[in-house]
């Protein structure tokens, strides 16, 4: 196996009907790594269907065009040629979508010059990479987790009470917003928190309710800071 690994491109190989099928299954298989991974992967609501077939089919596509130009200059030049006259209008929605495109370019390119090795690894390294960054979160923000609102009907001198409460359920928290009613004494506040346990939100929702000053608690679970 390991032997495979170092010695399985042929770029310069000449071509037959078993290296033929054989860069089609190489295609076909690491079009299907890349489609698995991004199945996995994908978050928001812009999926589909049929762009998961399309890395399949590009890799495939993509092979087929290699093993048509086998290193002939005038034949690249006519390919071009005729991709030129095709326009593709499809817009990604999520920029993420062009890596997986090019993967599958990529590995259709290396499988229809026979770097078979190549084609492997690359789509090997590349649904780890596109993993480890799926499963670890990696760029993702969590600064707060849940958004608390309420209305303070003592002198806001006194604000330091409320902190105190806040202080024991939470490990930070930041005044979002505060607006001062006029005609009487108070204000309304919104707090963001990073709570200690969140299972614990309704004993902090019930010891403010009760708290003196405090009316008209609200709360609200904040959504992670991600782009969907």
């Amino acid at each position: 196996m390991g032997n495979w690994i170092l010695r399985g491109d042929f770029g310069s190989a000449p071509d037959d009907l078993a290296g033929m099928v054989l860069g089609l299954m190489v295609a076909f298989l690491g079009g299907h790594v890349v489609a698995w991974v991004y199945m996995a992967c994908h978050s928001g609501l812009s999926y589909s269907r049929s762009f998961v077939n399309a890395l399949i089919v590009l890799c495939l596509v993509v092979c087929l065009v290699m093993m048509v130009m086998a290193n002939n200059l005038l034949i690249a030049f006519g390919l071009m040629a005729v991709f030129a006259i095709v326009r593709f209008r499809n817009v990604l929605r999520d920029t993420l979508d062009t890596t997986y495109i090019l993967a599958s370019i990529t590995v259709g390119m290396a499988a229809g010059t026979r770097k078979f090795s190549t084609a492997a690894m690359g789509a090997v390294v590349f649904a780890a990479v596109q993993l480890y960054l799926h499963w670890t979160q990696f760029g993702a923000r969590h600064r707060y987790d849940l958004i608390l609102n309420l209305h303070w009907a003592r002198p806001l001198g006194e604000l330091a009470d409320l902190g105190s409460l806040l202080e024991r359920h939470s490990r930070r928290a930041t005044v979002a917003s505060q607006r001062s009613g006029q005609g009487y004494e108070g204000a309304d506040l919104s707090y963001r928190l990073l709570l200690r346990d969140f299972r614990r939100v309704d004993e902090l929702v019930t010891e403010l309710k009760s708290f003196p000053g405090v009316s008209r608690v609200t709360s609200l679970k904040a959504e992670d800071e991600n782009e969907v």
